[in-house]
């Protein structure tokens, strides 16, 4: 399957949608997914939009590394990893994951690692903007540093 970082916006069940038809008829008999979507705040209420920096060879090289290593850890017949970024507004989708298994619990398994591990390893910058100004994230709401 395609993993792709995009600078535009993504329309995830349009993406969900033509993945699945991709998929070989009976082949698979789970598909877990996950949408991550921009609040409209974190720490700090009233968010206007975020920017999400990369480098983007690294990333992309991460991003592959992954859906490696949960083909490697659960038996998947496909998976699906799209993540945005620049400027991103509350209500815009970040982050689309899906992952086809025989099993249900592989797939929900491997689609709820790649989400962990996105969230706290993946090499992305963010930068929060609201009515009081500006600044870059250190930290994820859950203690873990982004880009660790």
């Amino acid at each position: 399957m395609s993993n792709w970082i995009s600078e535009q916006t993504i329309e995830p069940w349009q993406i969900l949608a033509d993945c699945e038809m991709q998929q070989p008829t009976g082949q698979h008999g789970a598909t877990s997914s996950f949408i991550g979507t921009m609040r409209d705040f974190s720490d700090r209420e009233n968010l206007e939009k975020m920017v999400l920096e990369h480098y983007p060879q690294m990333t992309e090289r991460y991003i592959v590394k992954l859906e490696k290593l949960a083909r490697e850890r659960w038996p998947l017949q496909d998976c699906l990893i799209v993540h945005r970024v620049g400027d991103i507004y509350p209500g815009d989708a970040i982050v689309v994951i899906a992952c086809w298994s025989a099993h249900r619990r592989a797939a929900i398994d491997a689609c709820d690692w790649l989400i962990e591990e996105l969230k706290h390893n993946a090499p992305f910058w963010k930068k929060e903007f609201g009515p009081d100004g500006s600044h870059w994230v250190e930290e994820n709401t859950d203690g873990h540093s982004p880009g660790k």
